[in-house]
């Protein structure tokens, strides 16, 4: 009774106290959430290491250990050639969709750019409406694209959601700055490429990463527009081995059951497989992406 009396006369131990609970209440759900995000992920890291490919539930070690699984995997050629195309398609779409906003993020910046109230409308429907998926397919055929490793990167050049955050970046530059280097000769193109670009590296990290992660992740535009395996990346590759492990198990056979077994394990030895290159490569740019996001999406 005494101590509520104290907390009621003093103001700074009340804060102090309601920080501490809301300290305890905030520690404790992030322990939760963390923990129904790492638990299935170790489980799955668990299962691939099993010689069953299954743990039989949750466990926290192998029932039996074995690298047989990731040795199937790294011993077959179309799952090199399916991650030599994610690499290539992530770094190529990554450079591509980056510059491409950028240069279109620059003029838009701009308060005296001829049109650029109709050039941001035209932008905003992009991001509410979408052709649709037939016209879509018609399109890319007409352009030749279908079955081609250009399908997976010019139709997703452009982004008017990271524009938006390029824009708002290009806004913090001091426009004394460009005017003193245009003073001194340069282009705009000189301008662009050697003071906007190096001083809007957190904004350019932060799009990379966003569209680096689609890249990685897509799986839509392979099932729509390529039907040559010799283009399939790892997600392709990761549906095909799950659409055999399925179909091995409706045979309903012994060897089936054999089969599903087998390919159960490889199955999880590719999941992990590409999910380790975006967990390597986020803590490289977290500091960039942090400052970017807040940065681009605040400031205006």
């Amino acid at each position: 009774m005494v101590q509520d009396k104290s907390l009621a006369l003093d103001p700074k131990r009340r804060i102090r106290h309601s920080s501490r609970a809301f300290d305890v209440v905030n520690c404790t759900l992030l322990v939760i959430f963390t923990l129904l995000i790492a638990v299935p992920v170790w489980n799955i890291v668990v299962a691939s290491f099993s010689a069953s490919g299954s743990t039989g539930g949750l466990a926290l070690v192998p029932d039996k250990f074995t690298l047989d699984n990731y040795k199937a995997v790294f011993t077959d050629g179309g799952m090199w050639n399916a991650l030599l195309i994610s690499v290539a398609k992530t770094a190529v779409g990554v450079v591509a969709h980056t510059l491409f906003c950028a240069l279109f993020a620059y003029p838009m910046s701009k308060a005296y750019l001829k049109g650029r109230k109709l050039y941001s409308a035209m932008g905003i429907i992009t991001m509410f409406f979408g052709g649709g998926m037939i016209p879509t397919f018609l399109l890319i055929k007409s352009l030749g694209l279908l079955d081609t490793f250009w399908v997976y990167i010019i139709p997703a050049l452009f982004s008017y959601y990271d524009v938006i955050i390029l824009m708002n970046f290009f806004r913090q530059i001091p426009e004394s700055l460009i005017e003193s280097a245009k003073i001194d000769g340069a282009s705009e193109w000189r301008v662009f490429s050697s003071i906007i670009l190096p001083l809007s590296m957190p904004g350019l990290a932060t799009i990379g990463l966003f569209h680096g992660v689609a890249q990685w992740n897509d799986f839509m535009t392979t099932k729509l527009y390529v039907n040559n395996e010799q283009l399939y990346p790892l997600q392709m590759r990761l549906y095909n081995i799950i659409m055999q492990s399925q179909a091995a198990s409706e045979n309903g056979n012994m060897a089936s059951a054999v089969l599903d077994t087998t390919t159960r394990g490889v199955r999880l030895s590719t999941i992990i497989i590409t999910i380790v290159p975006i967990l390597v490569l986020y803590p490289l740019v977290q500091r960039y992406f942090v400052g970017g996001t807040m940065l681009g999406a605040v400031k205006g």
